[in-house]
């Protein structure tokens, strides 16, 4: 059988040969933990496992270095840094030689996956012991810088539509306080004012859904902060409920849910409209409802999203009441909190045009995890 030979899948058309088969410590003049403590008055920045930690009183390196997370919860993750700065004892820094250009060591250590090496399951750890006998295929100086170039390029292009999406949602969360206080108003297509807003009772304008699971619904909801309610067979790949599911409660497309339990983003809990199914079935821990003629869907989904109806939420906790990350919020209390309703032309117009700002960040977000697939796959070619 003809010896595999040393070459990448895909490759730019300027270079041939086979890349170099060598160890990491060969190619490095140190691999060593950094020895920097935090201090409060310094003036460069400190690293450790999880990026900056604080601050250092001198630069103990300058210039460009790969830093590995050498043991805790991020063990084995690889940061790249160019900078005057320090590093902790918990970081290993790798210090190359002339052979090996420190970018594409960068994506060659990210393709090679150090978690594999992790060892110790109370206290993970990478050595530099480790590190320097790892195995790696390297081509000539002039192709690493090549290849790095590229990828340093796709991970830019990445960079912009991340903070174009943070960009995004900055906007869209200031503009939301200001329609929701009014300061923002629409007019109607013939450019007049809408009427005045109204204080309305959340039960004015719903209505309490209590209906059991007869008919043997098995798709299991929760709620995700990002897709609002979503089968647990999607979310979790499994089913975390009770095996007797007729006493859950049955859900239509486009009831909404409110979740007692507090959690990131959502201190008050949170309400979630039913979206991606038909039916499916919820816990009774939840408060389920459904809302009448006088609200538009999307508008009362934008206004919980806001985190403008928390307030009213808080009147009715009750003192003490958070057990086990959960909210004490009784039904009929629940009901007579107050939502404000602008005319239902009002909430269509608020409505589209959050709406709009939702799927330019859904494009957004859908481009960088096709950059990111993407990027991946050409790293599993471009590398051998």
């Amino acid at each position: 059988m003809e010896k595999q030979k040393n070459i990448p899948q895909l490759r730019f058309p300027d270079f041939v040969g086979e890349w170099g088969n060598l160890k990491l410590g060969e190619l490095s003049k140190s691999i060593h933990s950094g020895k920097d403590s935090n201090v409060f008055d310094g003036n460069y920045p400190l690293y450790g496992s999880m990026g900056i930690i604080g601050k250092s009183s001198s630069p103990t390196y300058e210039g460009k270095y790969i830093l590995v997370a050498r043991v805790g919860a991020n063990a084995g993750s690889i940061n790249m840094v160019e900078d005057s700065f320090g590093v902790t004892d918990n970081t290993l820094v790798i210090e190359n030689d002339s052979r090996i250009d420190t970018d594409f060591e960068y994506y060659l250590l990210k393709v090679a996956n150090l978690n594999r090496y992790i060892f110790g399951s109370g206290q993970p750890l990478v050595t530099g012991s480790m590190l320097k006998a790892l195995k790696v295929l390297i081509p000539s100086f002039p192709e690493q810088q090549k290849i790095a170039s590229f990828f340093t390029a796709i991970d830019q292009k990445i960079s912009q539509l991340k903070k174009k999406k943070i960009l995004l949602e900055q906007y869209k969360k200031g503009v939301m306080q200001k329609i929701f206080s009014q300061e923002i108003r629409f007019k109607d297509d013939n450019g007049q004012e809408f009427p005045k807003w109204e204080k309305k009772k959340l039960g004015d304008i719903s209505e309490r859904m209590t209906t059991k699971n007869n008919e043997g619904n098995e798709n299991v909801l929760t709620i995700s902060a990002q897709h609002g309610l979503v089968g647990q067979l999607d979310f979790f790949n499994k089913s975390v409920a009770a095996t007797d599911l007729s006493g859950y409660f049955l859900l239509k497309k486009d009831d909404f849910a409110y979740n007692k339990s507090y959690s990131a983003g959502y201190p008050m809990g949170a309400f979630k409209r039913l979206k991606l199914y038909d039916k499916g079935v919820l816990s009774t821990l939840y408060i389920c409802f459904t809302f009448n003629s006088a609200a538009n869907l999307s508008y009362m989904e934008q206004y919980f999203e806001s985190g403008r109806h928390n307030r009213e939420i808080e009147k009715i906790a009750q003192e003490g009441a958070r057990n086990h990350g959960l909210l004490n919020v009784g039904v009929g209390d629940f009901f007579s909190t107050e939502v404000l309703l602008p005319s239902l032309g009002e909430q269509t117009k608020i409505a589209n045009f959050l709406s709009a700002i939702d799927e330019k960040i859904t494009h957004t977000q859908n481009q960088i995890e096709k950059a990111e697939v993407w990027k991946k796959g050409l790293m599993q070619q471009m590398f051998v």
